[in-house]
């Protein structure tokens, strides 16, 4: 079928396929929640929307969603709800105040927290959740904005097995390597291991790029040795160039992820877990954090190695 009937029955294809599918509810566009609703439009969702900042839902709407003006509208018109926050704080006032979704929602909804937050707080909203017939999964997220954009997350998830059995199919559609580690908070869990090695891996890239700096090498030569050896990896290929042309805009800010260390150091504490690695990277971004650097992105962790930074004065005097 060819020409205008073709585009007709096209249309009556995806309109049919939207109508089986969940209606969605996405609640946080910022700059990974904007791309995965994005995304889940183009996989033919039906999606309902509303952000602080209703600026920020532009692109999303321009894509095909609906705009609401309140949490509540968001749980009256979905069957599934993503919420993409910033802080744990956030994500208690959504799910939990007067206002939020629990108190809107109803039974047989399934809720997906993809924002990166506490364990205990998962735990607590899935517990509250689940007496009124609402199951919630914490589903935190790693990738980055090029992930985010491509669809090839990873997403830590838990919570309960069946429903993440029904959600594993629209995850598929913003995700590549999805894993259930197991009841409520799991996800988190695993989602602040993953932050640790990110630390210490950054940590390694920004020093091993100012020792070369420093010694005269060629820096864009040293990150392609680097990427075709063992030391290779998400953030020598994508944040070591960014880092040696000075290009510091945030794909994940400072303040986002000193909250995410803070979480993970409180983790390692309950399980009575030193991890000094960890400890270090958490004192350098609340450096960044004090001199100015919270909205930058996690990369200017190499200001601080830099011949002017305070930490170079700290050790030559």
């Amino acid at each position: 079928m060819t020409g205008s009937a073709g585009r007709h029955r096209d249309r009556k294809d995806r309109k049919r396929m939207s109508q089986q599918k969940p209606r969605l509810g996405f609640i946080g566009l910022g700059q990974m929640g904007a791309p995965i609703a994005v995304r889940l439009l183009e996989a033919g969702y039906r999606v309902t929307v509303h952000t602080r900042t209703r600026t920020s839902a532009a692109r999303v709407q321009e894509a095909g969603a609906r705009w609401v003006d309140s949490v509540a509208e968001v749980a009256r018109a979905a069957d599934v709800i993503l919420t993409m926050l910033g802080m744990p704080d956030d994500v208690r006032q959504i799910y939990l105040g007067d206002d939020g979704l629990l108190a809107h929602g109803r039974a047989g909804q399934v809720c997906l927290d993809l924002t990166t937050s506490s364990a205990c707080l998962a735990a607590e909203i899935a517990a509250r959740a689940e007496a009124i017939g609402i199951a919630v999964l914490d589903a935190p997220v790693s990738g980055g904005v090029p992930g985010a954009r491509a669809g090839t997350l990873s997403i830590m998830v838990g919570g309960d097995a069946a429903a993440f059995a029904r959600m594993r199919s629209m995850l598929e559609r913003v995700g590549a390597t999805i894993c259930r580690f197991g009841g409520p908070g799991a996800g988190q869990r695993a989602k602040a291991c993953n932050q640790i090695v990110i630390a210490g891996t950054m940590m390694g890239v920004c020093e091993g790029l100012a020792l070369a700096g420093r010694a005269g090498l060629q820096q864009q030569d040293l990150l392609r040795m680097l990427a075709g050896g063992a030391a290779g990896g998400f953030l020598v290929q994508h944040m070591g160039p960014r880092i040696v042309v000075g290009d510091y805009r945030a794909d994940f800010y400072v303040r986002h992820f000193l909250k995410d260390l803070g979480i993970a150091l409180r983790e390692a504490e309950r399980l009575k877990l030193v991890l000094p690695a960890t400890e270090l990277a958490h004192r350098l971004y609340a450096r960044l954090e004090k001199e100015g650097s919270a909205a930058l992105g996690t990369q200017a962790l190499a200001t601080l190695y830099g011949p002017e930074s305070m930490m170079q004065k700290e050790h030559h005097p």
